[in-house]
């Protein structure tokens, strides 16, 4: 068999600590006018130290569980895109699946960077295509704040924390999910990384006073990634849905940067008006920016039914992802 998918339900849940460009300027070498030049951020959420990635997922799968008048028992399965997990070990997945009580479902996280949610996604889709499962819950959430370096103004400014959660459904009429292309290079893998805490480099004396256990990117080569991989990724999503981009209705991209965005829509000839932007208030929440900015377009009103969205991501690892969806009204087509 070969099941259609819908989106059933649709959530999102930021801390509700705001931490402005103003903030960084009393502890760091910067200011709101250097950030918002070179990042376009103006603000972004933090957790307070007690609240971990489970915590704000949980919130988000709630919300996309109301929102899809969907119990959490009737859940198959529970899939966190996440790069700052709670523990290496159990997953972030499962302790979602026990704070939102989804007793009947199977868990387990996606470790794609920025790209997470597009890489879950598309293997969510694929359990319910096969037939296996009827509904699964996709999350991409993010606690960022407790893994970067406060001395490092180059990577701290731009991140924030925040969850956005998706409640698919099987189909068996129609499919709103028109193509996925996912894509990885481990070679760039230098270029965004967390050194140390893994089999690698474990946790130690001389890893902790070397600030290895803080995020590093070598901005120049993500950004020049970043730009090459979500264009390719984008229009081979698009060929392969067989549609031409002047039938997009609006263009998501991974909230890292407006720079990149800004690259990305150049390279792609596409309206600045139709790419949804929620950076200047969130900065980049890595896993969860595209769950977040789609949320962002539906309450404003924007995103409409019917309207052909392309979703497309890039991440540590690295890795890129793309996809097409045709948008309908939540919970119209269960």
């Amino acid at each position: 068999m070969n099941y259609g998918t819908s989106v059933l339900g649709l959530g999102m849940y930021v801390p509700p600590r705001v931490w402005a460009n103003a903030d960084f300027e009393r502890i760091l070498n910067t200011s709101d006018e250097w950030i918002r030049s070179r990042t376009g951020v103006e603000e972004r959420r933090f957790v307070e130290e007690e609240v971990c990635t489970s915590d704000i997922a949980a919130q988000a799968s709630l919300e996309a569980l109301k929102n899809a008048h969907v119990h959490p028992e009737e859940i198959d399965l529970v899939i966190v895109a996440t790069a700052t997990p709670d523990y290496l070990f159990p997953s972030t997945a499962c302790m979602v699946q026990q704070k939102i009580q989804a007793s009947r479902a199977a868990a387990f996280d996606i470790s794609a960077g920025c790209s997470g949610f597009i890489y879950a996604l598309c293997t969510a889709q694929q359990y319910l295509a096969s037939g296996l499962y009827q509904k699964v819950l996709v999350v991409g959430a993010e606690t960022l704040s407790k893994f970067i370096d406060m001395e490092d103004r180059n990577t701290c400014v731009l991140l924030g924390d925040g969850a956005g959660a998706m409640v698919l459904g099987r189909n068996d009429a129609t499919n709103q999910f028109l193509s996925f292309v996912l894509g990885a290079d481990g070679s760039g893998g230098i270029h965004l990384e967390l050194p140390a805490g893994g089999s690698k480099r474990p946790a130690s004396t001389d890893t902790v006073a070397g600030r290895q256990h803080y995020l590093k990117m070598n901005g120049r080569e993500v950004f020049k990634w970043a730009v090459e991989k979500m264009v390719w990724a984008s229009r081979q999503a698009l060929a392969k849905a067989e549609l031409p981009i002047e039938e997009v209705n609006w263009l998501i991209p991974h909230q890292a940067n407006l720079r990149i965005i800004d690259g990305i829509r150049e390279r792609l000839s596409f309206p600045q008006e139709k790419v949804l932007v929620s950076l200047p208030k969130y900065g980049n929440t890595s896993a969860a920016s595209i769950p977040l900015t789609l949320a962002e377009g539906i309450t404003a009103g924007k995103v409409r039914d019917g309207d052909l969205l392309l979703l497309v991501g890039f991440g540590a690892g690295f890795t890129w992802g793309a996809s097409l969806i045709r948008w309908h009204a939540l919970g119209a087509q269960q």
